[in-house]
């Protein structure tokens, strides 16, 4: 781990509002994940973007209106999300978000399947696409038009334009966790 979480009582007034509302955040919609340690401090890809508020500030409110303007299920979001997680390795993304794909209904098998980088057998039509254009595009390249078409039939367009920035955000996520090195909560 290259970064350690950040104290709450050592923030600055506005890093520290921050802070606390990511907190009461993450505690609403992913109580199950431990993303606060002992001490009170956000874990995760939140101490990088609270030490470097220029750039994480602004990558928050991005990923914050990924979730406020949600129109695709959570388990098809969970799919894409551990698809990207699945192919960068992200030890915490992976971490959380087989959590909560348990929580959405997916598989314990599909789910151990997308977070090896594998291709699973069993999802559903929508959750199948959302695989498909997320590994396609976590591997460099353009979605297929037929591709693109039959996701469009599936998800609409604002859905398959939700995807391609959920997509993009959970690879900066991934990109942060990695760079940072850090890891899953340790349960010891």
């Amino acid at each position: 781990m290259r970064i350690k979480p950040l104290q709450p009582g050592a923030l600055q007034p506005e890093i520290r509002f921050v802070h606390e509302e990511i907190a009461k955040l993450v505690s609403n919609s992913q109580g199950q994940v431990k993303m606060i340690d002992d001490e009170g401090a956000l874990l995760g890809p939140f101490p990088p973007m609270l030490q470097y508020p220029q750039f994480g500030v602004p990558a928050l409110t991005f990923l914050r209106s990924l979730d406020n303007h949600a129109t695709l299920a959570k388990n098809v979001r969970e799919v894409a999300i551990l698809t990207v997680g699945g192919f960068y390795g992200a030890r915490f993304e992976l971490y959380a978000h087989e959590i909560m794909a348990k929580a959405f209904g997916i598989e314990p098998g599909i789910i151990a399947t997308l977070a090896a980088g594998g291709s699973p057998y069993g999802l559903n039509e929508q959750e199948s696409i959302a695989h498909d254009i997320a590994h396609s595009l976590v591997t460099g390249h353009i979605v297929p038009a037929s591709t693109y078409k039959h996701a469009v039939n599936l998800l609409g367009q604002d859905g398959v334009a939700e995807l391609f920035f959920l997509v993009g955000g959970y690879c900066l996520v991934a990109m942060l966790l990695n760079g940072f090195d850090i890891p899953a909560p340790d349960f010891n």
